[in-house]
């Protein structure tokens, strides 16, 4: 399985993957996930009366920080030099839940889905962060990939 693993060498040994022989091309990528919590934890979000502040806009700062920093973070990750970040949330009163939404761009040897998928991540933990202390039992799921653009395999889209 070490073969089909492009972060092992032939010794099965973690090494960061040589780009370096590859084109620059756009590349784009999609990410998402949610946290879920109590609705009334949900209306302090959505009123802008948590007793830290705006929650959703420090998360969009905390979001767009961790996709430049997502070379440091992940071990065997190039740095990228990012182009654009959009991050989007979306308030799902039905299931007391906010989604976050990264679309990372890159003209580069590699793609971003590191960069979007470090972002949302970020995002959530930084909602987490901010009001724990009226719901700890809020939950992230669902942080997946939903698209990416560019590069050798072209694109791909979830289901």
């Amino acid at each position: 399985m070490a073969s089909e693993l492009t972060h092992f060498d032939d010794q099965g040994q973690a090494h960061m993957v040589d780009v370096g022989e590859k084109p620059e091309t756009r590349r784009v990528a999609r990410a998402a996930g949610r946290i879920v919590m109590r609705p009334e934890t949900l209306n302090l979000i959505r009123q802008g009366s948590a007793k830290k502040g705006d929650v959703l806009g420090v998360a969009r700062v905390a979001a767009i920080q961790a996709s430049k920093r997502t070379g440091e973070l992940i071990p065997l990750c190039h740095p990228l030099p990012l182009t654009h970040i959009a991050v989007e949330f979306t308030v799902d009163e039905k299931a007391s839940a906010v989604e976050c939404a990264v679309t990372a761009e890159t003209v580069g040897r590699t793609g971003v889905e590191m960069e979007a998928l470090t972002a949302v991540s970020v995002g959530l933990l930084t909602i987490y962060d901010m009001c724990k202390a009226v719901d700890r039992g809020m939950h992230i799921e669902a942080v997946r990939l939903l698209e990416k653009l560019g590069g050798k395999s072209g694109h791909w889209k979830v289901g």
